[in-house]
C-alpha cells in the first residue's frame, strides 16, 4: 500500500470521528447482531432439514408477526437516539426517563400482536400458499406474536444501553438468547432428548422462550447500581407526557419507516409464494443468506446512529458528518467482499441448507438460489448506503424525511410493481427480484442525497422536551 494511503488511514483511525471511535462503539454490536443472524440462519436452515413446506412457512409468518410489531419496536428503539442527545448535553438522568417511555411503548404493542392471534386461520388462508404451509404458518406466527410485548422491551433497552455507549452487554445478551434459541430448536424441531418433534411448532416455541430470556437478562443488567445512580434505570418510571410525546413525534416515524419497509417486502413475499413452493423456499433461503451478511452492518448503523445524536447533543455536527463517512467506508469494504462471494462462490452460502435436506427436494431450489445470490449481490451495495446515511438522519431526527421517501418509494416501485408483474405480466420469480432490487438501490440513492443536503445538522430530538441544558457540555462523552 502507497505510504500517502497508509498515513491518510492511519490518520482516520486515530482522529475523533475516525475508525477506531466507530468500531469501539460498533464491533459489540455487529457481533450483537451477527448472532441475531446466525440464529435466523440456523433457525431456516433446520427448518429446510425438517422439509421444503416448513421452511417456506417460517419466512411468511415470520415477517407478518414482525410486521405486526415493527412500529413498535422501531419506536422503542429510538430511546437510543434522545439517550445518546441526552449524554452528549450532560444530561444522563434524562436517560433512565427515556427508557420507561420505552417500555410503556412496548406494552400498548404487545397488546396489539395479541389481537392478531384469533384471526390467524383467517389471514393465512386469504393469502392462499396451500394448506401445509397455512397451517404451519398459522402455528409459527401465533408462537411470535404471544412474545411481541417482550421484543419490543427488548428494543428500548438496547436501544438505551447503545445510547450510553455500553454495547457489550448488548453483545452478550444477543449472544445468550441465540444460544438459548439454537439449542431448543435442536430439540424442539426434531424431536431430540426424547422430547417430541413439534417441527414449525418447536422452531416458533423456542423464539418465544429466548424472547422472554432476552427481557429477563437485559432487566437484570439494568437494575444495576450503577445505572440506578447515574441514569435513574428505576426512579424514572414515570410516564412523562413531554418526553413520551416527543418519543413518539420522532420514533413513530422511525418504527412507521420500519412498518412500511417490511410490509413491502412482507407482500413481495407473498407474491412469491403464488409461484410455488419452490420458488418460496428460494428467496426464503437467499432472504436468510443475505441476512447472515447483512445483520453486521445493521450493527454499525445502530453506532452511527449513537455517534451522530452524541454529537450533535454537543454541537459538533461537523464530528457527526465524520464518524458517518467513516462508517461508509468500513461496511462498503465489507460489503463488496461479500458480494464478490456471492457471485463466485455462492454453493458456499447454500450448502448448509442442503446438507441436511432431501436431495430430490432441493436441487431445483439450489439451481434458483445460486441466481437469486446475484441479485443479493448487486443490491447489497446500495443497501449499504441506505442504512449508513438512514441511520445518520436517524440520530439527528429527520425521520419524518426518511419515512415520506420509504413510503413513496415502497409502494410506487416494489409494491405495485410486483402486484402487476404477478397477476398480468406474468413474470417469473427473477422479475420479481429485479423489481426489489432496483427499489433498494433507489432507496440507498435518496438518503445519500439527503445526508449530503445537511439539513439533518441542525435538528436536535431533545429540544423538543422542555429541559434546560447546560451551556457546556463535555467534549467526547464517549463510552465510559
Amino acid at each position: 500500500m502507497p505510504p500517502d494511503i497508509t498515513a491518510a488511514l492511519r490518520r482516520r483511525w486515530n482522529r475523533v470521528g475516525g475508525y477506531r471511535e466507530l468500531l469501539t462503539i460498533a464491533l459489540p454490536l455487529i457481533a450483537g447482531t451477527g448472532a441475531w443472524s446466525i440464529q435466523h440462519f440456523l433457525d431456516r436452515m433446520f427448518l429446510s432439514w425438517h422439509s421444503p413446506e416448513a421452511v417456506a412457512a417460517a419466512m411468511p409468518a415470520g415477517l407478518l408477526a414482525f410486521t405486526i410489531g415493527c412500529t413498535f419496536i422501531g419506536t422503542a428503539g429510538y430511546v437510543g437516539t434522545f439517550t445518546a442527545q441526552y449524554l452528549g448535553a450532560g444530561l444522563p438522568r434524562q436517560c433512565g426517563s427515556s427508557l420507561w417511555q420505552g417500555i410503556y411503548v412496548a406494552l400498548a404493542g404487545g397488546v396489539v400482536h395479541l389481537l392478531f392471534v384469533p384471526f390467524a386461520g383467517t389471514i393465512f388462508s386469504f393469502i392462499g400458499h396451500g394448506p401445509i404451509i397455512e397451517k404451519y404458518q398459522q402455528v409459527y406466527f401465533i408462537m411470535l406474536s404471544f412474545g411481541g410485548f417482550f421484543v419490543i422491551a427488548s428494543a428500548a433497552m438496547a436501544g438505551f444501553l447503545s445510547g450510553i455507549g455500553r454495547t457489550w452487554p448488548i453483545m452478550w445478551t444477543n449472544i445468550a438468547v441465540t444460544t438459548i434459541n439454537l439449542f431448543l430448536d435442536w430439540i424442539l424441531i426434531f424431536g431430540n432428548w426424547g422430547f417430541p418433534e413439534l417441527g414449525v411448532a418447536g422452531a416458533g416455541l423456542s423464539t418465544f422462550i429466548a424472547m422472554v430470556s432476552g427481557t429477563i437478562i437485559y432487566s437484570l443488567i439494568l437494575v444495576r447500581p450503577h445505572y440506578r445512580r447515574r441514569y435513574d434505570t428505576i426512579k424514572g418510571w414515570r410516564f412523562e407526557k413531554p418526553l413520551f410525546s416527543a418519543l413518539i413525534r420522532y420514533g413513530f416515524p422511525s418504527g412507521l419507516q420500519f412498518l412500511i419497509d417490511t410490509s413491502g417486502f412482507t407482500l413481495f413475499i407473498f407474491f412469491v409464494g403464488r409461484l410455488g413452493t419452490e420458488a418460496l423456499a428460494s428467496t426464503t433461503i437467499a432472504f436468510n443468506i443475505s441476512t447472515l451478511a447483512f445483520m453486521p452492518m445493521i450493527g454499525i448503523g445502530i453506532a452511527v446512529s449513537v455517534l451522530v445524536a452524541r454529537r450533535l447533543g454537543e454541537n459538533r455536527p461537523d464530528l457527526a458528518r465524520r464518524s458517518t463517512w467513516s462508517a461508509f467506508h468500513l461496511t462498503m469494504g465489507y460489503m463488496a467482499t461479500i458480494s464478490l462471494f456471492y457471485f463466485i462462490r455462492p454453493e458456499i452460502f447454500i450448502f448448509p441448507f442442503a446438507k441436511g435436506a432431501a436431495p430430490e427436494n432441493f436441487t431445483e431450489i439450489s439451481a434458483a438460489c445460486a441466481t437469486l445470490l446475484k441479485f443479493v449481490a448487486v443490491y447489497s451495495l446500495f443497501d449499504t448506503m441506505n442504512i449508513i446515511f438512514s441511520s445518520a438522519l436517524k440520530g439527528a431526527g429527520d425521520t419524518h424525511y426518511i419515512m415520506r421517501v420509504t413510503l413513496a418509494l415502497s409502494v410506487m416501485l416494489l409494491i405495485i410493481p410486483s402486484w402487476a408483474a404477478i397477476s398480468f405480466l406474468s413474470w417469473g420469480l427473477y422479475g420479481l427480484w429485479t423489481i426489489a432490487s432496483l427499489y433498494i438501490a433507489t432507496t440507498g440513492c435518496f438518503f445519500l442525497v439527503r445526508f449530503l443536503g445537511g439539513t439533518w445538522e441542525s435538528m436536535r430530538v431533545i429540544g423538543e422536551v422542555p429541559i434546560v441544558v447546560p451551556t457546556t457540555a463535555p467534549e467526547t462523552p464517549l463510552p465510559e
